[in-house]
């Protein structure tokens, strides 16, 4: 055998290992982001599974208005009906999941803020522990979307760099979405404590 044909051989060899550790690298990390959406569900998961309590809670509150506790109840309905497969985590698909979960957040908002109204609500012990529990677990749900960003920063930034596109582009390994900022969060709020400023 020829010296050049060896040489050839060995060069052949070295990137063929290289790509496929290159490959097993972005397997590796698609099973990150697919172990980092599952957290953000269960997180998610959490919140809804709250929510029956809360308005069994607050319905027996005497004329507690209805139409808020509707609300809920339907942005509930349409949070939990999206369901988004880790392989299909396109920046439109997390869109509309978070447009969903961020209209049952206004609306338990919403809640929230119509419950001050109702001293005798917000004094139950059973009230409290919920709103306590919510609170927990909205925390939770932003830290698990924002680890799931780094996730996906760190798996995207593996499969766009030259030469890893290649390796992705004939692997079949596409870039993820993202978790944006709510429409309108970088505004700040208009805070008017009724006086005069003049």
């Amino acid at each position: 055998m020829s010296k050049g044909l060896l040489i050839g051989l060995g060069v052949a060899a070295l990137v063929l290992f290289w790509g496929i550790g290159v490959r097993n690298g972005m397997a590796t990390g698609n099973q990150e982001v697919e172990a980092s959406w599952a957290n953000v569900e269960t997180a998610y998961q959490r919140r809804a599974d709250l929510i029956p309590n809360l308005v069994k809670t607050v319905q027996g509150v005497a004329n507690f208005e209805k139409s808020t506790l509707t609300d809920v109840i339907n942005a509930r309905a349409s949070a939990t009906q999206i369901k988004l497969d880790a392989n299909d985590l396109t920046p439109e698909n997390i869109q509309k999941y978070q447009a969903a979960q961020s209209q049952l957040s206004g609306s338990l908002s919403r809640l929230m803020a119509v419950a001050e109204n109702y001293p005798q609500l917000k004094a139950t012990e059973n009230f409290s522990e919920l709103q306590s529990q919510l609170e927990g677990t909205e925390n939770r749900i932003k830290e698990e979307r924002d680890r799931f960003n780094g996730t996906v920063k760190g798996f995207n930034n593996k499969i766009v760099t030259f030469p890893n596109s290649l390796i992705a582009g004939f692997s079949g390994f596409a870039t993820k979405g993202y978790f944006q900022a709510d429409a309108g969060a970088s505004k700040s709020p208009t805070v008017d404590f009724g006086g005069d400023t003049k």
